[in-house]
């Protein structure tokens, strides 16, 4: 089993590279076999705490032909062929942090229901970590606190607007110690994923 590797400021500013072929390179050459490693066991994980086969799936950006992607990912899901539907579990690197995320992108189709019942678990959110952060669009780089006015804003986002997203999670600035090596790091996203599995279970009912 090839073992879990951290991230490195290299892998960050593989982010910067100008022009698509280059940092495509960069990405799948020093991000991707990392995003391999880390996610086959946060899949194994997510598995067993669920009850249910949960599988890997790494950003490939094949649609793009002009721009270099600005953030990279994986992405753990229930469905083999796809993630990008369901909720889903996220860890992946804009070029200043990595991020960790219980993701509801624009192609969920059930996101009113999803989002109706997050507006009633205030309690629910009260609980989680002081430092998670939250994400009104996976494309953006922009987050903001989880206990802060926008929790509410971003969730009625999420339900009205059509192409509404919800992230919740928690982002690791370059250059984080936990980030730095590879079983740290998998405890660390593990810990998140833990703290976040009662909302996935709730969005999926």
């Amino acid at each position: 089993m090839t073992a879990i590797k951290g991230f490195t400021q290299a892998d960050f500013d593989s982010m910067e590279v100008p022009g698509l072929e280059a940092r495509m390179e960069k990405i799948q050459t020093h991000i991707q076999p990392k995003f391999q490693t880390l996610g086959a066991a946060l899949a194994t994980y997510l598995s067993v705490q669920l009850g249910t086969e949960m599988h890997l799936h790494i950003a490939r950006h094949a649609r793009r032909s002009v721009n270099p992607p600005d953030s990279t990912w994986l992405a753990i899901a229930p469905d083999k062929r796809g993630y990008k539907k369901h909720p889903h579990f996220q860890v992946g690197l804009y070029d200043d942090y990595l991020f960790v995320w219980l993701a509801f992108i624009y192609e969920n189709e059930e996101r009113k229901k999803i989002a109706d019942r997050y507006i009633g678990e205030k309690e629910a959110f009260a609980r989680l970590p002081e430092d998670f952060r939250i994400s009104k669009d996976h494309t953006v780089k922009e987050t903001y606190p989880l206990h802060s006015a926008e929790l509410p804003k971003a969730l009625e986002r999420f339900r009205d607007v059509k192409k509404g997203e919800f992230l919740i999670g928690k982002i690791f600035p370059a250059g984080s110690r936990e980030i730095a090596n590879g079983p740290v790091l998998e405890k660390e996203v593990e810990a998140v994923f833990s703290a976040l599995l009662d909302f996935y279970k709730q969005a999926i009912k």
